[in-house]
């Protein structure tokens, strides 16, 4: 029932938007400025429902995004943006914070990892029967797996996913080969980069 509320305020919604781009009949005048909608906020009881309709929506935008849209010059910067932020997430796991790294996460993400399903998986890997480590907690997660293995993290490339999503690689040679290895995928929210996966 919710969604279909939902549903029918967004077509309004668009509706509404769709009629005020249309041009004014010839011979009458528009004196009021054109109306601009940045947002739109619907109450829903269900917020799992809204997770939904965004997913979707970024999925549609990743499917049109043509990554050769983006300039060698914003390529550049983000790559050094993005370098930043990993070498001072660097010094943040280096330091055991574990509060300055969870601000460093999506929230979503941080839902993730933080699922007692996903805690359960990860505690079931070799590395950490093998020293009887059982993740309860984001916590325990950032002390075990995150501190261990991500301290030294170095951004050598990256790569645009949507105009403001990247996935960030870091470039080894194993057996006399080149290999590009994916270390996070970031996406800039509010003007911050932040660890979506």
């Amino acid at each position: 029932m919710d969604r279909v509320k939902l549903c029918l305020v967004m077509l309004s919604v668009l509706t509404m938007v769709i009629s005020c781009g249309s041009e004014p009949e010839p011979g009458t005048e528009n004196t009021l400025p054109p109306a601009k909608v940045d947002t739109v906020s619907v109450p829903v009881e269900n917020t799992a429902e809204i997770v939904d309709i965004i997913i979707a929506e970024d999925t549609t935008e990743n499917i049109d995004f043509d990554p050769g849209s983006i300039s060698q010059e914003l390529f550049d910067l983000t790559k050094i943006e993005v370098q930043h932020f990993i070498e001072d997430l660097n010094k943040i796991i280096a330091s055991g914070n574990y509060n300055s790294w969870k601000a460093a996460l999506s929230e979503g993400y941080f839902r993730e990892i933080s699922s007692p399903e996903s805690l359960q998986q990860v505690s079931e890997q070799p590395a950490m029967t093998s020293r009887k480590i059982v993740l309860k907690t984001a916590e325990d997660y950032f002390n075990h797996v995150v501190v261990p293995s991500r301290a030294n993290s170095r951004v050598d490339d990256i790569e645009f996913i949507s105009q403001n999503r990247v996935k960030a690689y870091t470039v080894m040679t194993r057996e006399g080969q080149a290999q590009r290895l994916r270390l996070y995928d970031l996406e800039l929210i509010e003007n911050i980069w932040k660890i979506i996966n």
